[in-house]
């Protein structure tokens, strides 16, 4: 491997590695680029080699922590509804702040900024793919836009409980996600 493309890699990681207490400690607004490189201990231009905004850092991030509990990371078609559920559960209990900020992102930032918006808005229809896929795998009488609808009502309760979550640490978040499995979002 080059030198210069491992340093970059380094570099990264190290923006990363960075970036995730710096949200727990300072929040979405509170994390800023120079706060972000201070910690890394690297200088902006080598932030901006790498990421074109904070924004696209931390998405980064929440991707990297929902792809490790991804329990079909190759997408083969292998999960199922209550394995998708039981992923976003983990991330949810194991990630609290990266799923409350990226809440605040979805809600604020990806309205405002159209290539944001974009990206998390591609994320929500890969997910919504996968739940719709495992849905019509476990139900193949629907026919696809059954599945999809149900997988769209599935993940507006998923988001509206992730939301309480981040508002309440005391709610039940993964005991209510697993409730959904025995509802008609997901079975009938």
């Amino acid at each position: 491997m080059p030198r210069r493309y491992r340093a970059g890699l380094e570099t990264r990681h190290r923006i990363l590695d960075a970036l995730r207490p710096l949200l727990a400690d300072a929040g979405l607004e509170g994390t800023t680029i120079k706060a972000l490189c201070h910690r890394a201990e690297i200088r902006p231009g080598s932030f901006y080699n790498l990421f074109s905004s904070k924004e696209e850092a931390i998405v980064t991030v929440v991707r990297e922590a929902i792809e490790a509990v991804d329990p079909d990371p190759a997408h083969e078609g292998r999960d199922t509804v209550k394995d998708l559920i039981e992923a976003y559960i983990r991330f949810i209990e194991d990630e609290p702040t990266l799923a409350r900020i990226y809440l605040q992102m979805a809600a604020g930032a990806g309205a405002n900024d159209d290539h944001l918006g974009g990206r998390l808005l591609r994320h929500h229809r890969n997910r919504l793919d996968r739940f719709a896929d495992a849905m019509a795998r476990q139900h193949p009488g629907w026919d696809p836009a059954e599945a999809r609808r149900r997988a769209e009502f599935l993940l507006a309760a998923l988001n509206g409980m992730t939301l309480a979550r981040a508002l309440d640490p005391t709610f039940d978040f993964a005991a209510y996600a697993r409730d959904l499995l025995e509802t008609r979002f997901a079975t009938n």
